[in-house]
C-alpha cells in the first residue's frame, strides 16, 4: 500500500471488453516507401478506420463506467517498417462515458509503452485498449537470484509476482496496486476521456533469418519516437492535442518513458528514424510518468552495489565483495561528476550522504504515509512485526541499515547488469549484428578480457542514445519534458534506488516540475496510486472533460 492507496481498477486478470459494435475495419494506416524523413501525406491516419468498441473499466475509486470508443488498430507508423508487427500502433478514442456524449479534440493523449525487459512489444494482436504488450513478459535479468523477502507486515500487499528466473510478468501496459491487481492506465485514461495511443516497438531478442539482431539498442527508443512522430504529424487527424501528450511505461518501459522525455527532438536519433522513414514531425513529449525505470545502464552495476551490496542473495550467500567493493568505488566517482543536489534543499548527492538523503526525503516518508493510513490496531501489529521503526508524533524513523535488512535478499548478483558471461538482458541489448551479446562496460569487458581491452567503437554513441541522464546533466535539452511523475517501491531490487533519485534530481535542478515518491513495502512494477496520476495528467495539462 503506497500513498493514498486506492482500490485498484480490477482483480488480476484485467477488464474484458463487454460488447462489440458494428462500424470500421480495423486496417492499418501508413505504407511502405523509401527510407527516409516521410511526408505528412505517406503517413496520414486514417480517422474512419476504427471499431466501434464498448468496455466496463472500474476507476481508481473503485467506480464502474460504461465506455464506448473507436478503436484503430495496428496502425504502421514509419514509411519503411522493418517490422510492421513490431512498428505499429493503437489509438483508443472515447465516444460515450456512461452514456454521455465525450469530445476528445482537445483531450490529453496518454502514450502507453508496454515493453518490458527491453524486449519487443506488439499491439498488433490486440482487441481493444490497453491489449498491447505482445511477448514483452519478462524485466532485464542480471544473474537473478529468487524474489525479494517477503514482507513481515500483517497489512502490507504483495508485490509482483516472479518466475523462476526472477523476471516479473509485465506486458499489456499492466502493474501491480497496493492489492495485488493489475492496474491498466490505458484503460482508466480512456475512463477519464483520455485519447489513448499504445505504440508497439522491436525488442532486444528479435532476429531475422540471417541470424541478425535488429531490435537490439537503440531499436525500441528510435521506434517509440517515430510513433510520436506519427501522432504529432496527424495533429488534426487523431482525435486529442497531440501537443500534450503524456507517456507511461513500467521497468525497461520507464526507462524508455523517461527518455523519450528527456531526449525529445535530439539531432542524435535523425539519422536512425529516417532510416525507417519516420514521419517529419516533433518527437518532444509534454510529460513523463515512469515507474522503476531500469535506466543509466553503463553506470547501474555500481549503483547497485552501492545501493545492495551488503545484502545476502536469496539462498543466504553473499555476492563477491571484491567485485562489489570496486563497483561501488565506480559508484561514487559518477555520482560526484554529476554535481546533482537533492531536493528540498539537501545539498549535494554523493555516495558518501546517498543513504542519508534516500531516508530522509523517500524512505521514512513512505512509510510514514503507509503507516498513518492503516487502522490503530493494523498500525500496531505492524510495528510490532517491524520494531526497527521507530513511530512517534505520526512519524516513521528508521535507520538505512536497519531498512536495507527489511527489504532483504538481493535481486541479482553482481555485476547485475553487465554480467561477466554475458547472460543478463541488457548485454544482448547492446549486441550487434549476428553477435547477441556483448560488454559494454570496460570493468566487465577487462574482467573478462584483460586490462587493454577497449570497448567496441559503436558503444558510447549507443549508450548515449539510451540514457535521459545525458540529455538533462551534460547539456541539458532544451526540448524535453517539463513535468515527472515518477515512482517504485521501496522492496524493489531490481535496481539502485539512486537511479529514480538520481533522475528527479536532475529534473529539478532544471526547474521541471517533479512528482517522486515511493511505495513503502512494494516490489517491482507497482502502481499504487493510478488514479493519482490521471488526476495529475489532467492539471498539468488544463484539461477538463467537454461534452457533446
Amino acid at each position: 500500500m503506497g500513498i493514498g492507496a486506492t482500490a485498484g481498477v480490477a482483480a488480476a486478470g484485467g477488464i474484458a471488453l463487454t460488447a462489440q459494435a458494428s462500424s470500421g475495419t480495423g486496417a492499418s494506416s501508413g505504407g511502405s516507401g523509401a527510407a527516409g524523413v516521410a511526408s505528412s501525406d505517406a503517413l496520414a491516419f486514417d480517422k474512419d478506420a476504427y471499431t466501434t468498441l464498448t468496455t466496463t473499466i472500474t476507476d481508481a475509486d473503485g467506480a464502474d463506467h460504461e465506455v464506448e470508443y473507436r478503436f484503430h488498430k495496428a496502425v504502421t507508423y514509419v514509411a519503411a517498417p522493418v517490422d510492421e508487427k513490431y512498428q505499429c500502433l493503437n489509438v483508443s478514442v472515447p465516444v460515450r462515458i456512461d452514456g454521455t456524449a465525450v469530445d476528445a479534440t482537445a483531450a490529453p493523449v496518454l502514450f502507453a509503452n508496454s515493453v518490458g525487459g527491453y524486449m519487443p512489444s506488439s499491439v498488433a494482436d490486440a482487441t481493444g485498449v490497453g491489449g498491447g504488450g505482445g511477448g514483452a513478459t519478462g524485466m532485464p535479468g542480471g544473474s537473478p537470484s529468487a524474489s525479494t523477502a517477503s514482507s513481515t507486515a500483517p497489512s502490507a500487499s504483495s508485490s509482483a509476482s516472479s518466475s523462476a528466473s526472477g523476471e516479473v510478468a509485465s506486458g499489456g501496459n499492466g502493474m501491480v496496486n497496493a492489492q495485488g491487481g493489475m492496474v491498466s492506465l490505458p484503460k482508466l485514461a480512456l475512463a477519464a476521456g483520455y485519447v489513448v495511443v499504445e505504440p508497439g516497438a522491436r525488442g532486444r531478442t528479435l532476429v531475422d533469418a540471417d541470424g541478425t539482431y535488429y531490435g537490439v539498442a537503440p531499436a525500441a527508443i528510435v521506434d517509440l519516437k517515430a510513433a510520436v512522430r506519427y501522432v504529432r504529424s496527424n495533429k488534426g487527424r487523431i482525435p486529442g492535442d497531440v501537443d500534450r501528450i503524456v507517456s507511461s511505461g513500467t521497468s525497461a518501459g520507464g526507462a524508455l518513458s523517461s527518455l523519450l522525455g528527456a531526449s525529445g527532438d535530439s539531432p542524435l536519433y535523425d539519422k536512425p528514424l529516417a532510416a525507417i522513414g519516420a514521419a517529419d514531425a516533433s518527437d518532444a513529449i509534454f510529460a513523463t510518468g515512469a515507474w522503476c525505470p531500469i535506466t543509466d545502464l553503463e553506470h547501474a552495476d555500481g549503483a547497485y552495489e552501492w545501493n545492495w551490496g551488503s545484502n545476502p542473495t536469496s539462498s543466504g550467500s553473499t555476492v563477491d565483495q571484491a567485485v562489489s567493493k570496486e563497483l561501488r568505488s565506480q559508484f561514487a566517482e559518477y555520482q560526484a561528476s554529476l554535481r546533482l543536489k537533492g531536493l528540498n534543499g539537501f545539498g549535494a548527492l554523493t555516495a558518501r550522504n546517498y543513504d542519508e538523503y534516500l531516508v530522509r526525503q523517500y524512505m521514512e516518508p513512505s512509510a510514514t504515509r503507509y503507516l498513518a493510513a492503516l487502522s490503530d490496531a493494523d498500525r500496531t501489529t505492524y510495528l510490532a512485526a517491524n520494531p526497527f521503526i521507530t513511530w512517534s508524533g505520526g512519524r516513521a524513523r528508521f535507520s538505512w541499515a536497519d531498512f536495507l535488512t527489511h527489504v532483504g535478499a538481493r535481486k541479482k548478483s553482481t555485476p547485475a547488469f553487465d554480467a561477466f558471461d554475458l547472460s543478463a538482458g541488457e548485454n544482448n541489448l547492446f549486441g550487434r549484428g549476428t553477435t547477441k551479446a556483448r560488454h559494454y562496460t570496460l570493468y566487465s569487458l577487462r574482467h573478462e578480457s584483460g586490462g587493454s581491452a577497449r570497448l567496441d567503437s559503436d558503444l558510447p554513441a549507443t549508450l548515449h542514445l539510451m540514457n535521459p541522464m545525458p540529455f538533462l546533466t551534460e547539456k541539458p535539452n532544451p526540448h524535453r519534458t517539463k513535468h515527472w511523475w515518477i515512482r517504485l517501491g521501496t522492496k524493489d531490487s531490481d535496481t539502485s534506488h539512486t537511479v529514480s533519485a538520481n533522475l528527479a534530481a536532475a529534473a529539478n535542478a532544471l526547474g521541471d516540475e517533479v512528482d517522486h515518491l515511493y511505495y513503502w513495502d512494494e516490489g517491482h512494477g507497482a502502481n499504487s496510486d493510478p488514479g493519482d496520476f490521471i488526476k495529475w495528467i489532467a492539471r498539468i495539462t488544463n484539461h477538463t472533460p467537454k461534452t457533446r
